[in-house]
């Protein structure tokens, strides 16, 4: 039996373009979008964690662990450790992207993944006292981890103190970030960071 994810949307349409991307997004959903941090006591195996399911355990991560977001601290805002308001968060903001575009809320959320994954990034190296930054190839699993990090960070931003409801704002960075526009937050720190490593080299 194949499993839709939230019972509406299927994966088998949905293609990833990125081939250094492709080993590590799973599409493939499951029973229950909740594996209990069974994947944490070996290395890398977070690949073999749904996407949709990573998306949903990065909205959890809220408070100082954010930092800064365009200039402003984010605190207490979000689902921090609440994995059923973070499941529901991302369920109604994929019904709105289904509504306002028209298509398959997994493919938008892979489109905005490949348009806001960086990469290259800089390093900071210390050589005899003296410490420079250069430019280094990002690995694709960090590049998938910066850019659901960056995506989540976006909503948050923009959902505080905005009348707009999480649901909505994680929508609207979704959308934007898939047609890789520099309003998305994501898109616009992807960016960023690689015209920090370009000026690096």
């Amino acid at each position: 039996m194949a499993f839709k994810y939230f019972d509406e949307w299927s994966t088998e349409d949905v293609e990833i373009k990125d081939l250094g991307l492709k080993q590590y997004i799973r599409l493939a959903p499951t029973l229950v979008l909740h594996t209990g941090g069974r994947h944490a006591s070996k290395q890398f195996r977070k690949a073999d964690v749904s996407i949709v399911e990573r998306l949903i355990n990065k909205l959890m991560r809220s408070g100082p662990g954010t930092g800064k977001l365009r200039g402003r601290v984010i605190r207490g805002v979000g689902a921090c450790g609440k994995k059923h308001k973070a499941y529901g968060i991302v369920r109604n903001s994929f019904k709105i992207i289904a509504e306002r575009t028209k298509k398959n809320p997994v493919q938008v959320l892979v489109d905005a993944i490949q348009n806001s994954a960086p990469r290259e990034e800089t390093t900071r190296i210390s050589y005899g006292g003296i410490t420079y930054y250069v430019a280094v190839d990002s690995a694709s699993q960090r590049r998938l981890d910066i850019a659901l990090q960056n995506l989540a960070g976006g909503a948050f931003s923009a959902s505080f103190s905005n009348k707009k409801s999480m649901e909505e704002c994680l929508a609207e960075e979704l959308i934007l970030a898939a047609n890789n526009d520099v309003k998305s937050y994501a898109v616009a720190r992807k960016g960023e960071m690689e015209r920090i490593a370009k000026g690096a080299r």
